[in-house]
């Protein structure tokens, strides 16, 4: 079946659209706000009788949040399937998502219960959105272009959420660019700007995206809940069936540990360890996006071309790079100066490690449960932002030092790296025949 081209062009605009999101409050601006002015940085908060440091209080948020669309992930997806509602499902998690990140513009300093409340439930709606989102891919590619949507999404993401980015950068620098006077912008006016964004873009999503799902029939007495609950039961036990798709999970789930907690922690540790400003940090960050956005296309041609397991695995030895430089910052140059260039080395790899790793789970995923399948990605993606981040602010909190639990880290990429080594791709792919109805 040929998928319209604008019907791709839809669904990458979702991509494009919460891209806002993932720069400027998870990577960016709001982390770094949260955890140094909310939160109270070093001075930190008061937590159970302990004093934690404001990085961690963030990370602890950041690791509830994704605890709890973990959880609800596999079920919702499993009744997204039976009720061919995906779309529908998107548009709740979308929305509920945009609403809490507006909201974020009534957080100020000392704010950190109603800031944590606000982000836990916004960072779920993105989380779950992104379930729905994904589990289109199946539907509108093949094996042989999979690669090249995903990555088109991807870099299209990149475009999003730098563009957002940079104009935040002008509201919070250079007001003048953008024809108001200095000081018309505060942080939190950058918050709002995500929430329009992305609900504008969004919608291109909504109009162009097919629903092509079918509800399947229900017998007497039952709702679209309690089958998805059976076909959920159903599935768990069988899913030793699909042996390759579940080392897959597993590995993802233990390198992407590594991916995310850089992603979370990559603008705390540039103001904490090296003393960037946020203007800095900003412009170090459209530097990766720009860079990322040729990286998720480049490494989308190559998963088409090698495989999707191969291109995995190179991402994964530059990855390793970068977390080992990054502990031993100023062995060649200024610290300052080799951060940047591991701003290079993450923009290369840092849309294209995700493009392939969705890739491969695609082309395992039987077109018949693909929220379903795409919401154990989800978990295994959600719990890679749940231990990564809590293990790092866990050495923070001991150590005091944001740069000491960096080297944890490569943990992740080495392990989940022999994991995926053992995935069969064609073996993978046959099994994705006997779908779970």
């Amino acid at each position: 079946m040929q998928v319209p081209k604008r019907e791709i062009f839809g669904w990458a605009m979702y991509d494009f659209a919460n891209s806002a999101f993932a720069t400027t409050i998870l990577a960016v601006i709001f982390n770094h706000y949260f955890a140094t002015v909310v939160a109270g940085g070093e001075r930190g908060v008061e937590l159970l009788g302990f004093r934690l440091h404001g990085a961690s209080f963030f990370t602890f948020s950041v690791s509830l949040s994704m605890v709890i669309s973990a959880i609800l992930a596999p079920f919702l997806g499993a009744v997204a399937d039976a009720s061919g509602s995906k779309k529908r499902f998107l548009m709740v998690f979308c929305f509920t998502a945009i609403v809490f990140t507006g909201l974020l513009y009534f957080v100020r300093e000392g704010n950190h219960w109603r800031g944590a409340i606000f982000f836990i439930i916004a960072n779920i709606g993105f989380a779950g959105g992104n379930v729905y989102y994904n589990a289109f891919l199946p539907e509108i590619s093949n094996d042989q272009n999979i690669g090249r949507i995903s990555g088109f999404g991807w870099a299209l993401g990149y475009i999003g959420g730098g563009a957002l980015l940079a104009i935040n950068l002008m509201m919070l620098k250079y007001p003048g660019v953008l024809g108001f006077q200095e000081g018309s912008f505060s942080v939190q006016d950058c918050f709002l700007s995500v929430s329009l964004w992305w609900f504008v873009f969004s919608l291109p999503t909504f109009f162009l995206l097919r629903e092509r799902a079918q509800k399947i029939p229900l017998a007497q007495g039952m709702s679209y809940f309690r089958e998805g609950y059976i076909r959920l039961r159903h599935t768990l036990g069988r899913i030793r069936t699909f042996r390759e798709l579940t080392k897959f999970l597993a590995a993802y789930l233990i390198y992407n540990e590594g991916i995310e907690t850089v992603i979370i922690m990559a603008s705390i540790f540039g103001a904490n360890v090296l003393k960037m400003e946020t203007g800095e940090i900003i412009l170090f960050f459209l530097m990766i996006q720009g860079i990322a956005f040729f990286g998720s296309l480049a490494f989308g041609f190559l998963a088409d071309a090698i495989g999707n397991k191969r291109t995995v695995m190179i991402s994964l030895v530059i990855w390793s790079l970068v977390v080992v430089w990054a502990f031993r910052l100023g062995i060649i140059w200024d610290p300052k100066t080799e951060y940047w260039i591991l701003g290079v080395l993450t923009g290369i790899v840092l849309g294209g490690s995700q493009a392939a790793s969705r890739s491969l789970q695609g082309i395992f995923t039987p077109d018949e449960n693909s929220a379903e399948f795409f919401g154990f990605f989800a978990v295994s993606g959600k719990f890679a932002s749940v231990f990564g981040p809590l293990i790092y602010g866990i050495l923070i909190a001991i150590t005091g030092s944001v740069q000491s639990g960096i080297l944890s880290v490569l943990f992740f990429f080495i392990a989940g790296g022999i994991l995926l080594w053992t995935v069969n791709e064609k073996k993978g792919m046959q099994e994705k025949q006997r779908p779970v109805l």
